[in-house]
């Protein structure tokens, strides 16, 4: 993505979400980096996380010279320590935190005899415990100042099984749930929890399958990065205020579609 590019093509729509300080996990790529990108074009101050440390550090670099204010720090996410480093270097730097993104995840599918035990046990520390933790971390934050957002980005696999799906959709597909549950539990707490679903989001170069794929997605294409940023904008804006526990498919269509196109059933 060339984020000086698209940086200055995106309208900024939510003026009340400027200066306000937006944890994005897993943001130094891909939809997070979508999502990241989004938000410091509303004039937020983001943090950037990821594994690889250079990624991490060349998207605050891309960020920073479009005038974002953008913290990074890499880290692998199914360590405690590192969550707990993610927000007090935040706290350090920007004085609180408004809105956590919980998007990192690792996004491995198989056939179900081929899964290790230890990838089990990998997911459901990455794709599981650690939204759990982070939302903690942010809730203990925000709930005192009555005021904060976390968005799950969660999976169409969720409710419409990949093949193979496993285990990331069980892993992942426990989102909706934790989702639910948090949104109802802190919204008098002035904390609205809420999720995306993305759909089909390639983020390389056209492949000759592409089309393939298009062509059984109602929408006829992928889903933009920058789509699901616009979703998340919205959820975390004041236009969402009564948007309690909801998960947005942002996928083109494929939760509502029953067949492919030519394949019925």
């Amino acid at each position: 993505m060339d984020i000086a590019q698209v940086f200055a093509a995106i309208p900024a729509r939510y003026p009340e979400l400027r200066g306000q300080v937006a944890i994005v996990t897993g943001s130094c790529r891909g939809i997070g980096q979508g999502i990241a990108l989004r938000l410091a074009r509303e004039g937020m101050k983001v943090v950037i996380t990821g594994l690889d440390e250079a990624e991490v550090s060349s998207t605050v670099d891309a960020l920073t010279a479009q005038g974002a204010e953008a913290l990074g720090l890499a880290g692998n996410l199914e360590e405690t320590a590192a969550i707990d480093q993610l927000f007090n270097e935040t706290v350090r730097a920007f004085g609180t935190v408004d809105v956590l993104v919980n998007n990192a995840a690792d996004l491995r599918r198989m056939p179900f005899d081929q899964v290790s035990e230890d990838l089990i046990d990998y997911q459901l520390k990455v794709n599981v415990k650690a939204p759990l933790m982070l939302a903690q971390r942010a809730g203990a934050i925000m709930r005192p100042k009555q005021y904060g957002h976390i968005v799950n980005v969660t999976t169409p696999g969720a409710v419409r099984t990949h093949l193979p799906g496993l285990p990331y959709d069980a892993t992942k597909g426990a989102i909706d749930p934790i989702t639910r549950a948090l949104a109802v539990e802190w919204i008098r707490d002035g904390v609205r929890v809420n999720a995306v679903a993305p759909g089909w989001t390639p983020s390389r170069a056209p492949e000759p399958w592409w089309e393939d794929v298009a062509n059984r997605t109602p929408i006829g294409r992928p889903v933009q990065l920058l789509e699901l940023g616009a979703a998340v904008a919205f959820l975390v804006s004041p236009d969402a205020s009564a948007v309690v526990g909801q998960v947005l498919y942002v996928d083109g269509g494929v939760t509502a579609q029953l067949h492919p196109p030519g394949l019925p059933i």
